[in-house]
């Protein structure tokens, strides 16, 4: 796994370097860095607003008792795009626009929670309906307050 990562960071930087280096030869570099500056603004304000949007999905599944497994993966998928989006270069902004679009990134998580649950490796909590709910159960009788002593305090 290590060798992977090793690779994708060795290959973006030069991929990204080569990009900036033809596209700033034809529009030029101050351009270049406009339109690497501004992708990176848009791409904040759609994190943003898609960010509260799954925030708001979770909230109302867990508020209803359900698992919002979904909303969690698309949550982290949102994180990758920020960090796509806020480095600067072309090929890393449009990695992260496919992230940030909720078509594509709901077609990415779908891929990778069918992979994650084929390999047996993740096994959903089943009893999270009723661990939540017996946790967030409002008091349907009167409440007693008082003080507890032990037998040492005395």
């Amino acid at each position: 796994m290590f060798p992977v990562f090793a690779l994708i960071f060795l290959i973006v930087p030069v991929v990204e370097i080569y990009i900036l280096i033809q596209v700033g030869e034809v529009i030029g570099a101050l351009w270049t860095i406009f339109f690497v500056v501004l992708t990176a603004v848009i791409g904040v304000q759609l994190l943003k607003s898609q960010g509260l949007s799954t925030l708001t999905r979770a909230q109302q599944k867990m508020n209803s008792g359900e698992m919002p497994a979904k909303e969690l993966m698309e949550g982290f998928a949102l994180v990758i795009a920020g960090a796509f989006l806020l480095t600067p270069g072309f090929f890393t902004d449009t990695v992260g626009f496919f992230l940030l679009f909720p078509l594509t990134r709901s077609m990415i998580v779908g891929y990778l929670v069918a992979r994650v649950m084929a390999s047996g490796r993740f096994n959903m909590n089943t009893n999270f309906q009723s661990d939540y709910q017996s946790q967030h159960k409002k008091s349907s009788g009167d409440v007693i307050e008082g003080v507890k002593y032990h037998k040492d305090d005395e």
